[in-house]
């Protein structure tokens, strides 16, 4: 697969939760791992307490069993400001330009809109380099994650 093959963006339901759950525990099991706090119950849950379908979209991709991955895109904090959240591929997927095609079609909608977009990453999460090639910037940062802020169309610098 490359970023030009086949996917598409669907709405989320209820019912793609535990299906998403899963995708989410498989997805981050390594970095979770790494760093010490892999819990099986804990990485699924979080996913379940947070997960709001109005804002999440599921990625599917021709013949591939289940999701492919999912994101969610929701206002966050200050007026003008999304928040990128519960973005997972497969892992069976990873490597292959499917996240920066993803990617990439999520912020041309908040360019579209004129809207910041913030995120969190994990510490060491390989997933950091794609954000930043993208725009984004370090915000924060503690012992386990890394906030990272990309300015609004207007509010970035003209190179």
């Amino acid at each position: 697969m490359t970023a030009t093959a086949v996917w598409t963006l669907r709405p989320a339901t209820a019912a793609d939760l535990e299906p998403l759950a899963e995708l989410r525990a498989a997805a981050m099991r390594p970095d979770l791992e790494r760093l010490g706090r892999y819990d099986e119950h804990r990485v699924r849950q979080r996913l379940r307490d947070a997960y709001r379908p109005e804002h999440t979209s599921v990625v599917e991709v021709p013949g591939f069993p289940g999701p492919a991955g999912c994101l969610a895109l929701a206002p966050d904090g200050p007026p003008g400001t999304l928040l990128l959240e519960h973005f997972y591929l497969d892992p069976a997927l990873h490597g292959r330009g499917l996240g920066t095609a993803v990617l990439r079609a999520a912020l041309e909608r908040a360019d579209a809109a004129g809207l910041a977009v913030r995120l969190n990453v994990l510490q060491g999460s390989p997933a950091r380099r794609l954000y930043e090639r993208h725009g984004f910037a370090l915000e924060s940062e503690d012992p386990v994650d890394v906030y990272l802020h990309r300015p609004a169309p207007l509010e970035r610098p003209t190179t």
